[in-house]
């Protein structure tokens, strides 16, 4: 069977994976991830997995039997990527503009292994509640925005501001489980290891 690697230093991604019952080895492929001119979101984050897990297996001295799962996310607000904010001032301009709105979460996984590399781009819609400016300076406050696409984590804190989402929950966190599963499948990696 083929070692897995991850080209992710998210510890979410590393979550979603060990909840699937598959074991893999952490690795760091730094790339470029700005946007092209012109770029759809679409298209941005499915060449930025491809690149990170490209970048992975390249780092492999011996890639023998290594699979790579490189991985992006962006939130999507009226065809806008909303990244992960620069300051406390665009962490609330962001939240502000989610607030009582819906916006799409773009997640892409790719696999890069001997040559080859496969990946897919997985659409999920979140709305938001309506936030109150006392909130938002409280999550703010909290550590959790500073570091996430589009300044919120639905899995953390920022779960008390979602009121519905439609699609892959577990996409919308970082790697959707489902679509993960069944690449890996086609790779020769099966889930729930741990239960042989």
């Amino acid at each position: 069977m083929a070692t897995l690697y991850l080209a992710s230093g998210s510890p979410r991604r590393r979550e979603l994976l060990a909840q699937i019952g598959v074991p893999h080895i952490t690795l760091i492929a730094s790339i470029d991830e700005s946007a092209l001119p012109g770029e759809t979101a679409n298209a941005y984050v499915e060449r930025l997995a491809r690149e990170k897990a490209l970048a992975g297996l390249a780092t492999l001295a011996e890639a023998g039997d290594a699979c790579v799962l490189g991985a992006d996310t962006a939130v999507v607000l009226d065809g806008r990527i909303l990244g992960k904010p620069t300051d406390r001032d665009d962490a609330l301009a962001m939240l502000a503009a989610l607030s009582g709105r819906e916006h799409e979460v773009l997640t892409a996984v790719a696999l890069a292994a001997g040559g080859r590399c496969e990946t897919r781009v997985v659409a999920s819609w979140v709305r938001f509640r309506e936030i109150a400016r006392s909130e938002l300076d409280a999550y703010w406050a909290s550590g959790e925005p500073a570091d996430k696409a589009g300044s919120y984590a639905i899995q953390g804190l920022g779960a008390v501001f979602v009121s519905r989402v439609e699609g892959s929950y577990s996409a919308v966190v970082g790697l959707p489980l489902l679509e993960t599963a069944e690449m890996l499948a086609g790779f020769g990696i099966p889930c729930w290891q741990h239960l042989g």
